[in-house]
């Protein structure tokens, strides 16, 4: 049953001191984490340069497999990198963009670093076209396939839009883009622990995301899927000694290509991050993606009612299939009133076109979602008209 999961609320101590209804944005952190900054501290003042090799350097593909696992890649098929921008910089080095087939296509609500990055390789040559949506909300799936072309090389896409939770139809665009030749490269950092997903069966040729959001695994940790036939076919320019078959012989000049998920990989990995995502990864999968969602389901129209009955305007899809776990709510002086929400200890955010975005995670009550939006009631109530 659902209400089972509560039983995980003892292991995040914010939610003792807060309504935490930020999970979109930062996940809250379980107190495992204290203790796995004290092993890490632990062990590097103990063991010393040993570390490395006791321990240390397989920490990135270990962390990776246990990421991989709640979206079913196989083992070794994950690489863990610092954030999904330096991901996307390390697939858009494997490709030439000087040839007919250099197009880039993705929609503007991909989410704008994705957008910054990849507007930057039009001095490397790459065609970017940006498919324009209707609304705030939905991605238009059929003008976005129209778009995808036999010059299309890359199709980077938000499993799920960061601003409305919007749902996108990865297997119609995967479809599509296979057809004509095209790679996809899915960032799912808003699915990835609150919606069930296989990449294996979407077939997506890369998958990135982070553990900062809804897996509670803190800053510094993101992770990049790549197909495995695709794996050591593919050689990144953007590469350093841990992506080297022998990093240690220090060896000079070109660079033999590891012939593993490693090879996706840079410089040094960032320990400290990669120590503090073990324990909201292994609470996410205890707690079981499929119940998670069934949760977030329930909560999210719940939100989604106690809003529309407010006449508040809401910017997330009626249709639970295509809703993520954010519900957006636009309502009178959006911005003033998540800015009282926080001096009140609910935590929530603001984002221009959405409003306020209230995510709640398996760890809380219907309760604190009641109160919340009595909270912004309240709030209202003492603004004048036209705040």
């Amino acid at each position: 049953m659902p209400d089972a999961l509560l039983r995980y609320r003892s292991e995040f101590p914010i939610l003792a001191r807060t309504t935490y209804l930020n999970s979109n944005s930062l996940g809250a952190m379980p107190r495992g984490v204290e203790d796995a900054l004290h092993h890490y501290t632990e062990t590097w003042n103990t063991r010393g340069v040993r570390a490395w090799e006791e321990e240390w350097w397989m920490l990135a593909a270990q962390v990776g497999d246990e990421i991989g696992g709640l979206f079913h890649a196989p083992a070794g098929s994950v690489a863990c990198l610092q954030n999904v921008t330096s991901c996307q910089a390390t697939v858009a080095s494997c490709f030439d963009f000087s040839g007919r087939r250099n197009k880039v296509v993705y929609d503007d609500l991909n989410f704008p670093s994705v957008m910054y990055f990849w507007e930057a390789q039009r001095r490397r040559g790459a065609r970017i076209q940006m498919v324009p949506t209707d609304d705030t909300i939905h991605v238009n799936t059929e003008r976005l396939l129209d778009a995808i072309d036999e010059e299309t090389l890359l199709v980077p896409i938000s499993h799920v839009i960061f601003r409305s939770a919007f749902i996108q139809d990865v297997e119609a665009i995967v479809d599509k883009a296979h057809r004509v030749g095209a790679h996809v490269l899915l960032d799912s950092f808003q699915a990835t622990g609150t919606i069930p997903f296989d990449v294996q069966k979407l077939n997506v040729d890369f998958c990135t995301g982070g553990v900062l959001k809804w897996l509670c695994g803190g800053p510094g940790t993101a992770y990049l899927y790549v197909r495995p036939d695709l794996m050591t076919k593919l050689e990144p320019t953007f590469t350093g000694w841990f992506g080297h078959e022998n990093p240690f012989g220090f060896e000079i000049g070109v660079t033999r290509y590891a012939p593993n998920i490693y090879r996706f990989t840079q410089g040094t990995s960032n320990i400290p991050a990669l120590t503090v995502a073990r324990p909201g990864l292994k609470i996410v999968r205890e707690a079981g993606i499929e119940n998670i969602r069934q949760r977030s389901k329930c909560q999210t129209a719940m939100l989604m009612d106690m809003a529309m009955q407010r006449g508040w305007r809401v910017n997330t899809p009626m249709n639970p299939e295509r809703r993520a776990g954010t519900v957006s709510i636009d309502m009178p002086n959006a911005q003033q009133v998540c800015t009282e929400l926080l001096k009140r200890d609910i935590l929530v955010d603001y984002r221009p076109k959405a409003g306020v975005r209230f995510s709640p995670h398996f760890y809380n009550t219907d309760e604190e979602i009641t109160s919340a939006i009595a909270a912004v009631e309240e709030i209202l109530s003492g603004m004048p008209v036209g705040a």
